[in-house]
């Protein structure tokens, strides 16, 4: 064997493991989800105490499971799991029958087997340009063919959201198939979903032609895509890591400026870097959290490598009005937001500060946070400085970068 040879065949081996295990991660989030829908359905319909939480079921539920440690389970994502029943029962199919066990009323809790059943171990991950004889090429008259269950888990967890969401049965179809035909990535499908691609072909005399270019316009998903669904990362236990989100420019900015302000010991305290915070199915990333000890509030950073666009302030807004919502403690101010916006020639720094009493905060915030004109500084000489340091094909090479208005 040649070198060149043996250094081809590790990458393809690794590649091809890897595509298998994120997938294996990916059907076992489904089944999981699948098997709290259908308790949350059993107990809905059949246990005596169902009248006691009535409507707020899902509420508590959620909370009681957050305050047991387990993440990612809101009262939507519960929902989601009933949804995930009532779609696609034919998941069942891949459940052996320790899986289906129910909690009896003594709070027995069923063990889960080792093992799937054959039909759904034996699942691996197509390649992305192979189609499959499981996928749906027609319709009958009457409704739509169900998916068989292996085909349905090589969909993420993050599409079947998207596609429960549907309620026209032929609309649902349409979009599974192009999903697996073309293997869109969430996004792409939630843009084809939003540009209403199923309506425009229909009513089209050329049906092909508009799949066919709808397909052309999209970058295909890979394993990778998946393996950074965080979704997926709660599931396993693993924290979203910044490079997933960052460019090599975004990531060293944001780090020499986590570092500046901490150095200018007046009260900051970092607190995290692209915190996740997720409204219904949407994942939004807030560049760096801070709590400012003396101002008693959080000071949330937007970092944009652009001028500054109206949009960016109604954003932030947006992440303000979340912060107060969700994650502000007794004894806390409101937070603050800073938008750092620039290019080479000019920086624009804008302070978001809607819902405060503006008499009572904005001027303590203004005196302890850094000037308008330090940040702005700041920001232009650390970009040059590591523009300077970095090789073109960094500056030109970035990595997937977070969705932003």
């Amino acid at each position: 064997m040649k070198y060149a040879a043996l250094v081809k065949a590790i990458h393809s081996a690794n590649a091809q493991l890897q595509g298998r295990a994120a997938m294996a991660v990916n059907q076992a989030l489904i089944l999981r989800n699948w098997l709290v829908g259908d308790w949350i359905l059993e107990f809905e319909q059949h246990d005596k105490d169902r009248a006691k939480y009535g409507d707020r079921l899902l509420d508590r539920l959620a909370e009681d499971l957050k305050q047991s440690g387990l993440k990612g389970l809101d009262p939507r994502t519960l929902r989601d799991c009933r949804g995930l029943v009532r779609q696609y029962p034919q998941i069942r199919g891949t459940l052996s029958p320790g899986f289906l066990a129910r909690p009896d009323s003594g709070g027995t809790v069923p063990r889960i087997p080792a093992t799937l059943s054959p039909e759904s171990a034996a699942i691996t991950s197509p390649s992305a340009n192979q189609s499959s004889p499981q996928i749906r090429q027609t319709l009958s008259a009457e409704s739509p063919t169900p998916l068989t269950p292996e085909t349905l888990l090589r969909l993420s967890w993050s599409h079947l959201q998207e596609l429960i969401a549907i309620d026209d049965p032929w609309k649902r179809a349409f979009f599974e198939n192009e999903c697996l035909l073309a293997n869109w990535s969430v996004r792409q499908l939630r843009r084809q979903i939003g540009s209403l691609l199923f309506e425009r072909t229909g009513l089209s005399t050329n049906k092909k032609a508009v799949i066919q270019k709808a397909r052309k316009q999209e970058r295909q998903q890979d394993f990778t895509d998946l393996i950074r669904d965080p979704y997926v990362l709660e599931f396993t236990g693993l924290a979203e890591r910044p490079e997933y989100l960052e460019s090599d420019l975004e990531s060293a900015l944001l780090t020499h400026l986590q570092s500046f302000l901490l150095e200018l010991g007046a009260g900051f305290c970092f607190e995290a870097r692209q915190k996740r915070i997720t409204v219904g199915r949407q994942h939004d990333y807030i560049d760096l959290v801070f709590y400012h000890r003396i101002l008693r509030c959080h000071v949330l950073i937007d970092l944009k490598i652009r001028p500054f666009k109206h949009g960016d302030a109604g954003q932030m807004n947006f992440y303000l009005n979340w912060w107060k919502a969700n994650a502000v403690e007794d004894g806390d101010n409101p937070p603050v937001g800073i938008i750092l916006c620039s290019n080479r020639d000019e920086a624009a720094v804008e302070f978001a500060t809607a819902g405060m009493d503006q008499k009572l905060f904005v001027s303590r915030y203004l005196v302890a946070l850094p000037s308008v004109e330090k940040l702005r500084r700041f920001l232009e000489a650390d970009r040059e400085r590591i523009e300077g340091q970095m090789p073109p094909s960094k500056l030109s090479k970035r990595a997937p970068r977070k969705p932003k208005s």
